[in-house]
């Protein structure tokens, strides 16, 4: 078909159809190849605020800035791209200090048993947040009792090649560094190898309950988180481009924002796979930087 299509008349159509700026990105930015599972199409971009003064973390969310901020389309479901039963939506904002994440989760019982700091926050409700540099990317999760578990991982063809394994911090030696193959997907790429050690530098995060948690006797709102996120502290997953830290204006940051849910809906019909995102990925897997949302400053 594109054959019988002058390269201007696409790009007069490409313009009709989506907007310069959608164009623009979708043309420029490191879009999916036809093997990775999810559409190259429909990969959400998203442009933060950047603000003047910071909000408090404290999970609340009632600043003015966080009211007026732009929000997320509602979380799909990660395999099947379809609506879900409850909401879940995020906000990005920045400043030269930090990055800013805030999530809305729509939940009538929730619900946490975990605690303890890198226990398996997966086995209850959580909400999830992926940022990828080139050769490594961070994995965040959260649970209503502000529980947090995090991930560095590095793509095993760097790890050696571009000086990653001389680092003390990072000997693949230490007992919670681990060979790591995806959850679902076989990635092209390949391997990673995952420092289970390592902690967010200066990572700031809190939790609120519109509800009462492990109460079922009532019925809740649901919770909110908010991050707060030193830029100076993504250096390891700058290091593999060189990219700004604070970004430049027109930087572009791969980053995934989910959600995953212990139950289920069974209503007739619904193909529920307990895992949501806003960029929903195809398959059961949410370590697919191709597939992150395009965060550009």
């Amino acid at each position: 078909m594109l054959s019988l299509f002058s390269r201007p008349l696409l790009f007069t159509l490409c313009l009709f159809l989506f907007g310069f700026d959608n164009y623009r990105q979708h043309t420029v930015s490191n879009l999916p190849a036809p093997e990775f599972p999810c559409s190259r199409w429909t990969i959400p971009t998203y442009k933060p605020e950047k603000i003047a003064t910071a909000p408090v973390i404290d999970g609340r969310l009632n600043e003015a800035v966080w009211q007026k901020a732009t929000r997320s389309s509602a979380f799909k479901d990660l395999i099947h791209g379809t609506t879900t039963h409850r909401d879940t939506r995020v906000a990005l904002l920045w400043d030269e200090q930090f990055l800013y994440v805030a999530y809305w989760i729509e939940e009538p019982k929730v619900e946490a048993t975990l605690k303890e700091r890198d226990s398996p926050i997966y086995e209850n409700n959580d909400v999830e947040l992926f940022i990828a540099g080139k050769d490594a990317y961070y994995e965040f999760e959260i649970n209503s009792f502000g529980t947090i578990y995090e991930v560095l991982f590095f793509w095993r063809d760097a790890y050696q090649r571009d000086g990653y394994a001389k680092m003390p911090e990072f000997n693949e030696k230490d007992p919670l560094a681990r060979p790591f193959n995806g959850v679902g997907y076989k990635h092209p790429r390949g391997m990673r190898i995952g420092f289970w050690s390592w902690d967010f530098p200066g990572l700031k995060s809190a939790v609120n309950i519109q509800g009462t948690i492990n109460n079922n006797k009532d019925v809740d709102r649901g919770w909110t988180v908010e991050l707060a996120l030193p830029w100076r502290s993504m250096e390891i997953l700058a290091k593999g481009d060189g990219r700004s830290l604070p970004p430049k204006p027109g930087d572009v940051w791969k980053m995934d924002f989910s959600r995953f849910n212990t139950y289920k809906d069974n209503s007739p019909g619904s193909n529920d796979s307990g895992g949501w995102a806003w960029s929903p990925h195809g398959v059961w897997d949410s370590h697919v930087p191709e597939c992150f949302t395009e965060v550009t400053f």
